[in-house]
C-alpha cells in the first residue's frame, strides 16, 4: 500500500501544487517583522528521493524576501516535499520510516536496497522521529492540534495511522500536518530543543 504511492506519479504534481498553495499564503500576510511586501527569491535544492523528470520545479525551494529597504527579512513558507534542510524529500522520510516500523530486518533491508537508504541513514531518521522530533516546541504545537495520546516511540506510523482515507490521503494529511516544521521562522530558533 504504502509502497505503491513511492512509484506514483501524480504524487509529485499534487506535493507541488501544495508547496504552491502554502508559498502564496505566506507571501500574503507579508512579512512578519514591518508587514512590507515580499517578493520571491527561491533558492535551489539538490533532494534525494525525487523521481527522474520531475524537472526544475522540484530543484527549488519556495522563498520570499521583504522588499522595505532596511528590512529584508527572509521568509522561507511552510513545504510538504521538504522537511527543514534534511537532503531526502519528506515523502521518503515519511515514508519509508512507516513502511519499517513492525518489518522484518529482511524487508527492510530490501526497501533501503531499492530506495539507496543507507542503514544508517535510515537509524538516523528514524532515531529524529522518535526522539528528536518529540523533544522540539514545534512537535507540541503540533501535537496540540490532534486528540488522544500517541506513541513517539512509534512514530511516524502511529501519526499515519491516526489519519482517515486512502494512504495517499493519510500521507498528504501527515505531510501538510507537518509543514511548519520545515518553516524559517522554526528552523531559526523555535524549533530548538525545549531544554
Amino acid at each position: 500500500m504504502c509502497h505503491a504511492l513511492l512509484g506514483d506519479a501524480s504524487l509529485p504534481r499534487r506535493l507541488l501544487e501544495m508547496d504552491e498553495d502554502l508559498a502564496a499564503q505566506a507571501r500574503g500576510r507579508g512579512c512578519g517583522e514591518c508587514g512590507g511586501g515580499l517578493h520571491r527569491s527561491d533558492y535551489p535544492r539538490k533532494p534525494r528521493g525525487a523521481a527522474e523528470g520531475l524537472g526544475a520545479d522540484f530543484e527549488r525551494r519556495s522563498s520570499f524576501c521583504c522588499g522595505r529597504e532596511g528590512c529584508r527579512k527572509r521568509l522561507t513558507p511552510p513545504s510538504v516535499r521538504f522537511l527543514g534542510r534534511r537532503v531526502w524529500l519528506s515523502v521518503v522520510v515519511t515514508l519509508v520510516c512507516v513502511m519499517v516500523h513492525g518489518a522484518s530486518a529482511r524487508r527492510a533491508r530490501k526497501l533501503r536496497e531499492e530506495l539507496g537508504v543507507d542503514r544508517r541513514t535510515l537509524e538516523r531518521w528514524r532515531r529524529w522521529w522518535r526522539e528528536e522530533l518529540a523533544a522540539t516546541r514545534a512537535w507540541r504545537e503540533v501535537r496540540g492540534k490532534l486528540r488522544g495520546e500517541l506513541e513517539v516511540q512509534d512514530l511516524p506510523h502511529s501519526l499515519f495511522e491516526r489519519f482517515e482515507g486512502s494512504a495517499r490521503e493519510k500521507l498528504l494529511a501527515l505531510l501538510l500536518l507537518l509543514s511548519p516544521l520545515s518553516h524559517s521562522e522554526v528552523m531559526a530558533g523555535r524549533c530548538a530543543m525545549a531544554r
